[in-house]
């Protein structure tokens, strides 16, 4: 599965009220694993920025003056997200500015429904954490994601926050190697022979990095992980032994 975690940075709040996307921020996922592949494009919006939205982006009309317009960049954004999901954080104000900007590239162009399936990590955060606020800096305190780099809102950026803050949402036990209930049976089926030597797998200290810093995101979602209480567990039973 390929998808596409977007993010858009515009003018003002409503493109109906003739706002424009300034900047577009892709972070390419496929079966759920980054592939290092990014689109990124700030874009000339030929228009003033409402008041606050330029202090929210950082960005200014003479740093935009030299950069090409929605219409330049279209077939190019367009190829990056052609047939791929994507994730957005409140999917219709992101849509809506893009969708916008390809009626006024060309009508041939459509919308993104007719290309892509849209998934809105918002209305996921909202089912998972009802009554929450759910913004994208909550969601990263919430998740364990770190986001102290985030001074000002940026589309790649928040792109790429976006990206592991969707992963913590939507992560279950495939996330961990469990794989489907038929690969679990399948798994019982196979016997061991007593009769060899028993493997060795040696840890590497990477491994333990990796593993801790998992255990982290769980301990920040969950306030425990299951390893947690297993540990403990553990310590109990060798503090039971006789000396």
């Amino acid at each position: 599965m390929r998808q596409v975690i977007l993010d858009t940075e515009t003018t003002g709040l409503s493109w109906e009220r003739g706002n424009r996307v300034v900047e577009i921020g892709c972070v390419e996922f496929v079966e759920r694993r980054p592939t290092g592949r990014t689109y990124h494009q700030y874009i000339n919006p030929d228009r003033e920025f409402e008041q606050g939205a330029q202090e929210v982006t950082g960005l200014t009309l003479d740093f935009l003056a030299d950069k090409p317009r929605f219409a330049e960049i279209v077939d190019e954004f367009l190829e990056f997200i052609d047939g791929a999901e994507l994730v957005i954080h409140n999917a219709a104000f992101d849509v809506g500015f893009l969708d916008n900007e390809l009626r006024l590239a060309g009508a041939h162009y459509g919308c993104l429904a007719d290309r892509c399936r849209i998934e809105d990590s918002l209305a996921l955060a909202r089912e998972r954490y009802p009554g929450q606020r759910n913004s994208l800096d909550a969601l990263c305190r919430r998740l364990g994601v770190d986001n102290t780099h985030r001074q000002l809102h940026g589309a790649l950026l928040d792109a790429q926050l976006l990206a592991e803050v969707y992963i913590g949402l939507t992560s279950g036990q495939e996330e961990i190697g469990f794989g489907s209930a038929e690969d679990a049976g399948a798994a019982v089926l196979v016997r061991y022979d007593s009769s060899l030597p028993r493997p060795r797998v040696a840890i590497q200290a990477a491994e333990l990095v990796a593993h801790e810093a998992r255990l982290e995101v769980l301990r920040a979602r969950a306030g425990q992980a299951l390893w947690d209480r297993y540990a403990e567990a553990r310590v109990r039973e060798a503090e039971a032994l006789p000396a």
